[in-house]
């Protein structure tokens, strides 16, 4: 009899909650913790989602016993998912007073993460915050604030819209991204961001810009699925349905997560 297909892991990685305040009753303590629309965004492709907790340098487990390879290892793909601006001595910079709220501990812990999966030809895909860990990881810069930095007059980032503040996508002719919408003549987007690239990673290219000319999606030139995404395509839901639709990126990743795992298997 043949075995049903082992559905695939995909792991998130968390965002970071400190300093909460009493009523949360978690005095003193550090929350990790998904938004739903991303883990319900994935598992929407049949996917099993897992959160992968960070490792304190402090913390009762040590980065000596257990390695972010051993996450590699056991899952098929890897979601960076938005949050915190990236502090930017991991880019080389000093923090100016651009800057909003950093957490140099997830960047240390994303960083050592996404190299393991890309190590191992594992699928990652960037999105917002993920896409310039990405170009950060790559040897890549950022603007520390776009506006405040001269790379663009037009605000990306509106709080009291959050999610639906958008924007005109131009993608690159030819490219993989316009590959995947084919059907889409005027794409739009959301736009939930502060920072952007500045200087574009080594081996990465522009799949996408937005009509002010910021990258918006990077691709790494490699075998391996490398992709970011400066929107954020779980928010692109019924509400939006101007928007990009999030499922053919999605699904890209996915079976590139699945042809991993049947290479591996073999």
């Amino acid at each position: 009899m043949t075995q049903p297909a082992r559905k695939l892991l995909i792991g998130l990685s968390p965002r970071m909650m400190r300093n909460l305040p009493p009523e949360y009753g978690f005095r003193n303590k550090t929350l990790q913790y998904l938004e739903q629309s991303m883990a319900h965004w994935v598992m929407g492709s049949g996917a099993l989602v897992v959160m992968i907790p960070t490792v304190d340098a402090e913390g009762a487990v040590q980065a000596s016993d257990l390695s972010v390879r051993d996450y590699a290892g056991a899952l098929d793909g890897l979601i960076l998912q938005g949050g915190a601006d990236i502090d930017p001595v991991a880019y080389g910079e000093r923090p100016s007073e651009l800057l909003m709220t950093t957490d140099p501990d997830r960047d240390r812990f994303e960083l050592n993460l996404l190299r393991a999966f890309v190590e191992v030809g594992k699928p990652v895909l960037g999105v917002c915050r993920g896409m310039q860990l990405i170009n950060v990881a790559h040897g890549g810069s950022l603007y520390q604030d776009l506006v405040g930095g001269g790379a663009t007059r037009a605000e990306h980032y509106i709080p009291a819209q959050y999610d639906e503040h958008k924007h005109a996508l131009r993608m690159r002719e030819d490219g993989w991204l316009a590959a995947l919408y084919p059907q889409v003549p005027q794409p739009q987007v959301n736009s939930i961001h502060h920072q952007g690239i500045k200087q574009l990673g080594e081996g990465l290219e522009v799949e996408a810009w937005s009509e002010d000319g910021i990258p918006e999606c990077v691709r790494g030139r490699g075998e391996g699925f490398v992709v970011g995404v400066q929107w954020h395509p779980e928010f692109h839901d019924h509400r939006f349905p101007e928007l990009l639709p999030g499922r053919p990126l999605l699904m890209a990743f996915i079976e590139a997560a699945r042809e991993r795992a049947r290479a591996l298997a073999a």
